[in-house]
């Protein structure tokens, strides 16, 4: 069963590790390449749990409502691509929101606990996989090469950039021919 004090640990130590953060967006660059989000129901996803980085594999455990369940062909077409997908029915504990004095926990001032049925997904994807798609992502935008590209003189550039042939032949801006 998930807690909500769980997750927002969770987003915690990802915020305070930058490990973390750059293996969960790599994880997700991967999941955004193999047109994961075109099936439905993935887009919505919440991150429940992860990233947790093993030798060779990058676990995450996502969530979503019960009537919202991701579509299992999403999770089949990461098969294909050596990533393990497992699915769990359960449920979060979420405060209940405080609008009559029957909505307090007894003994304190904070709303009762209510249990929500959820789907969890997990996903544990191969770090070669995550590797292979950061390096197609590099050469596609050529991460490392945009000082090269900014650099590189581009043909227009260098006729601009050379003086006229009779730039002291022709007439002055501003004027019809020579300066008396």
């Amino acid at each position: 069963m998930q807690d909500v004090v769980d997750i927002i640990k969770n987003v915690e130590r990802i915020y305070d590790s930058n490990t973390s953060f750059q293996v969960l967006k790599d994880f997700e660059r991967v999941l955004d390449q193999l047109d994961l989000y075109v099936y439905e129901n993935w887009l919505d996803g919440e991150l429940a749990s992860g990233p947790h980085i093993g030798r060779h594999w990058v676990t995450c455990r996502f969530f979503w409502p019960l009537d919202k369940m991701p579509d299992p062909m999403g999770g089949k077409r990461l098969l294909d691509y050596d990533c393990k997908v497992g699915y769990l029915k359960t449920a979060i504990l979420k405060p209940r929101k405080i609008r009559k004095p029957d909505d307090i926990r007894p003994g304190t001032k904070k709303g009762k606990l209510d249990k929500e049925p959820i789907w969890i997904v997990e996903i544990k994807m191969p770090k070669k996989l995550i590797a292979d798609i950061w390096t197609g992502y590099e050469e596609q935008y050529d991460v490392d090469g945009v000082a090269q590209a900014e650099n590189a003189e581009q043909p227009a550039d260098a006729a601009a950039a050379a003086p006229a042939p009779d730039a002291a032949a022709a007439p002055a801006a501003g004027g019809e021919g020579a300066p008396i």
